[in-house]
């Protein structure tokens, strides 16, 4: 048996993230369905909820952009979906009439605490099974 160089082992490695990442979504998704989410719907409202943790707080939507693993226009429409939904709120920044700014509304910071279990609960079960499966030494 040939022995592993250390880019097969690094291009292993990746592989591995990325099948970790694409169950992980997956599972996400099945588990927020039926509240009619998706992982990348919660992600948003997760971060929304931590950058402004008290109604009224806000965030720029070009803060989300490099934290949530989407294209800027692919993110507009997500919170334009969201916004539809009554989850969030846009409005335009004041200072930079470019910049716009994005509320959880009550309803959105009430879905995302109902949700938030089992988003966690998924990642817990996904990322600890990994864990428990990864070869010593990695």
């Amino acid at each position: 048996m040939a022995v592993k160089t250390a880019d097969a082992r690094l291009e292993e490695r990746w592989r591995d993230i990325l099948a970790v990442h694409a169950r992980t979504m997956c599972e996400i998704d099945r588990a927020l369905a039926p509240y009619g989410l998706g992982a990348s719907d919660f992600e948003v409202l997760d971060i929304l909820a931590a950058e402004s943790p008290r109604q009224g707080d806000h965030c720029r939507v070009q803060n989300l952009v490099g934290r949530v693993h989407l294209s800027q226009s692919a993110l507009s429409r997500l919170i334009g979906r969201l916004e539809k939904d009554g989850l969030v709120e846009r409005s335009v920044c004041t200072e930079d009439r470019r910049g716009v700014w994005v509320a959880l509304t009550p309803k959105g910071r009430a879905l995302h605490a109902e949700v938030l279990p089992l988003q966690r609960a998924v990642l817990e079960r996904m990322l600890t099974e990994r864990e428990d499966q990864a070869p010593s030494g990695a």
